[in-house]
């Protein structure tokens, strides 16, 4: 039990630490552009924070959300749809 514990606190503390580093890219070049030696906006720096920031941050998301429909602690909205319940149309 011990061990499921920690492996599910590494699922949550990596990505959360690379949504981190996403965010420093982009509070970095965001100030770059104030800097006077360098006054250019860092695209590439922006679009690789942002990355690095939204994919970790779904990936929380999805997994939170996992748990959550296998103890039926969401909403019905949130619950999987079965393929039966569709076919009552008829």
């Amino acid at each position: 039990m011990l061990g499921q514990k920690i492996v599910a606190l590494l699922i949550m503390v990596i990505p959360a630490a690379i949504a981190m580093y996403g965010v420093k890219l982009i509070r970095d070049a965001f100030y770059a552009y104030f800097n006077p030696d360098v006054q250019t906006i860092l695209y590439g720096d922006i679009m690789l924070g942002l990355v690095l920031f939204i994919v970790p941050v779904l990936f929380i998301g999805g997994f939170v959300l996992h748990h959550d429909r296998k103890r039926n602690r969401v909403q019905p909205r949130f619950m999987k749809r079965d393929p039966e319940d569709d076919d009552d149309e008829d």
